[in-house]
This record gives C-alpha cells, structure tokens and sequence, in this order.
C-alpha cells in the first residue's frame, strides 16, 4: 500500500507535504507528543480533543492526524464529513490497548448502578459504552458538577482516577489501565535530578503514578504544564511527561532549561511514546499521497461515541470550535 521509505530519498518531504496539503486542502495536526519536525510542519499542535475541535472549525477537506488512533477517531466523529488519515494505522495507545471494548461493557454489566466516566484516551467502541468522556482538564470540572453519592466508574487510566479521587474526595471504581510513558518514571532517579536541581520546579501530568505526583509542583494535562513551564519564573524546569513536549517549550522560552524527567535507567529514552513514534515525515507525505491509511467509523458507533463526547463539552461550558483549541505551529 505505502512506497518503502528507501524510495522517497531524493525528495525534498517539507515541500512536498506543504504541496499536497494544498493539493488535498488538508489540515495537518501534531500532538505534542510527536517529533520535532512534524510538530514544525504541522498548522496546529496541541492537545488531542483541542486538535479535533480545530480541525473541526476549519473548512479543510483533509484531517492528517499525527497522533495516534483514538486521537484520529474523535477527529472522525466531530467531522464525519472530512477524510481523517493517520500516518500508521499501527500507531495505537498503551490505554486504549488496556480496556478491550468487549470487557469494558461487561464491567459495566457488572456494575449497573455506576455511571461511566472515561478518559478520552479510549478506542471509539469504549466511548460508546461511556456516559461522559473527559480529558485531564476537564474532568474535575465535570465531576464537581456530579452529586457525592453517584457511583462512578473511571476508566482506562488508573493512575488519572486514583489523582482525581484524592483531589476530590471522591472513591471511583478505577479500571486497572496504565500509560506505559507515564509509568516508566522513577521515583529515585527524580529525587536525585532534584538533588542536582535545587529549586527547580516539576510539572507533571497526572497519568504519572502517586509517587511521582508527591514530588510535582504543577499537576495538569499536555498544555496546562506548557503552559506552567512558560509562566514560571524558574529557569529550569523538570518536566514528567513525554518528552517532546519540551520542543515547544524550548521554542517558546529559549532562555529556559527544561529536562525530561528520567526512566528506571536515569535518562529520558523509555519515557519516549513508541506509538507516537510511529509516525514520521515519510509516512505523513504518504498518506497525503495516497490518501490512506483512513479512520473510518460505523455511523452507529460514532454517534454512540459522539453522545458522551457532547455531554463532556456541555459540562465543561465549550463548544466543537471554540475556547482554547490548540497552539498555531511556528
């Protein structure tokens, strides 16, 4: 299906994903999580619901997601109308892999007196399943908005839930999922880059387990600890995430330091997202070519999903398009 990468030597990739992006009128959105040079190329970078909701707002034919696949899927149920391509199909997510359709509606089964609410990083099918979908800033504003008393399922990300049932008193029954990033922090070698950092503050993003939070100074989503790092005024800043988010930092506080938070190994290579890894500029200019691999979606699975979608937005006071939806590539 795809031309081997050892045949696309010779071309000149930016300038010609900037032809067919033109050719396709196609939008091309970056995750944070993705490598410097698609982040540079792409019109949007940003968090994945925000990427969607801008992808959404424009009047482009095309959506290139470079992410990976649950984050192509919501582009596909907020814009069925558009073609969503991903550069690798392959590219999936250690928390989707986590909660299997099939099992998560048996546990609902099990549990029919809790409402589920679940963490957008969740194939299609799962928010199907879901009463409302949040992200990780928004989810406290929506359970604020829930009585004391509702039983409630929090699903796939145990280490989110459990930093969500401590922040709000609240006890979730938590589905046993797992980023692997986030997880490949070491408390020790933390304490020992704080040690050689006195001072610095840490961001942290709350997919990360308890003892890693216990150290943060800043606890939020993707572009809530961008945002820390860039209004902090520490000039070096540890950051527990997955590293490449710290190209935009460094793109937009080039005065700063800003060091990824170490793996088990003392140094940040573990804590690389190896699907998000899976996509680069070769396959981007290749799914523009060819105009696959595509996200396609049932109708009744996407309206499915699309209910708790809505719900979450409704809550959270945002419309598809509107609020703060991503940061313009450059």
């Amino acid at each position: 299906m795809n031309a081997p990468v050892q045949s696309l030597r010779g071309l000149d990739l930016k300038s010609e994903i900037d032809r067919l992006r033109k050719e396709r009128n196609a939008v091309i959105l970056a995750h944070y999580y993705q490598t410097p040079d698609i982040q540079d190329i792409a019109d949007f970078v940003g968090d994945s619901l925000d990427l969607s909701a801008k992808a959404a707002a424009t009047d482009a034919d095309v959506i290139a997601f470079c992410g990976v696949r649950f984050m192509a899927e919501v582009a596909k149920i907020l814009s069925p109308q558009k073609t969503v391509i991903l550069p690798d199909m392959a590219a999936g997510c250690s928390l989707e892999d986590s909660c299997p359709p099939e099992q998560f509606a048996q546990f609902r089964a099990a549990h029919p007196d809790h409402i589920a609410l679940t963490y957008i990083n969740c194939s299609a099918a799962v928010k199907a399943h879901s009463d409302i979908i949040v992200t990780s800033s928004s989810a406290e504003k929506i359970l604020a908005q829930l009585p004391m008393d509702q039983k409630i399922i929090f699903a796939p990300d145990k280490n989110l839930g459990a930093w969500f049932n401590r922040k709000t008193g609240r006890d979730m029954l938590l589905w046993p999922g797992a980023c692997i990033v986030h997880e490949a922090f070491s408390e020790t070698e933390l304490l020992k880059l704080k040690q050689r950092y006195p001072g610095a503050p840490v961001a942290a993003h709350p997919e990360c387990p308890a003892f890693i939070l216990d150290h943060a100074d800043e606890v939020g989503s993707t572009r809530a600890i961008l945002d820390f790092a860039l209004r902090s005024p520490a000039q070096t800043i540890i950051v527990a995430t997955e590293p490449h988010i710290i190209h935009q930092m460094e793109k937009a506080a080039p005065h700063k330091t800003f060091i990824g938070a170490p793996g088990a190994d003392g140094n940040c290579n573990c804590n690389m997202c190896p699907y998000m890894a899976m996509n680069t500029m070769e396959k981007l200019y290749v799914a523009l070519r060819d105009m696959e691999p595509q996200i396609e979606l049932d109708e009744a699975t996407r309206l499915a999903a699309k209910k708790p979608l809505d719900r979450m937005l409704e809550m959270a006071g945002r419309t598809v398009g509107q609020g703060d939806v991503g940061r313009p590539a450059g």
